[in-house]
């Protein structure tokens, strides 16, 4: 939640900011698609490319190919979207990985992340997300390996 001073009164406005908003309206939507489809690949897979499809160049195609990878490397993932993002859940339903577009929230690099289902656990610290700002193949490489780990 964003906090906004008024210049003109002084006063402070506090509200969620529009791109907030969009991602809490998206939530609540993937929330009742879930209820509906209960475990669909199909739903899920249909979710995931319109998603994609809405984001712009280069995200577009970055999220495409992370597609692909994530999909490849570690198919019994359940394609999902999460916040209005693709998504890759477990047989219970926690996302594993996920990919947010860089146009999402105006950044300048979009960002391959793991959630704490996720067994990347390394010590007593390990990355759990990555900036991404376009792929290679040794960027490919290390998203399937960390893919492959997230689920071993």
């Amino acid at each position: 939640m964003s906090t906004k001073m008024d210049t003109k009164t002084k006063k402070r406005s506090e509200g969620f900011t529009a791109e907030e908003k969009a991602a809490m309206k998206a939530r609540a939507q993937e929330m009742k698609a879930e209820a509906r489809a209960s475990k669909n690949r199909d739903e899920g897979e249909k979710a995931i490319l319109a998603a994609i499809g809405a984001m712009k160049e280069p995200d577009r195609s970055m999220a495409k190919r992370i597609h692909e990878l994530v999909t490849a490397a570690a198919p019994d993932l359940m394609p999902k979207t999460w916040y209005g993002m693709p998504a890759y859940a477990d047989n219970d339903g926690k996302v594993i990985c996920f990919f947010q577009a860089a146009g999402k929230f105006n950044v300048r690099y979009a960002t391959f992340g793991f959630q704490p289902d996720a067994r990347l656990d390394d010590g007593n610290m390990w990355a759990a997300a990555f900036a991404l700002i376009k792929l290679t193949a040794a960027e490919e490489s290390k998203i399937t390996a960390l893919v492959k780990k997230a689920v071993g």
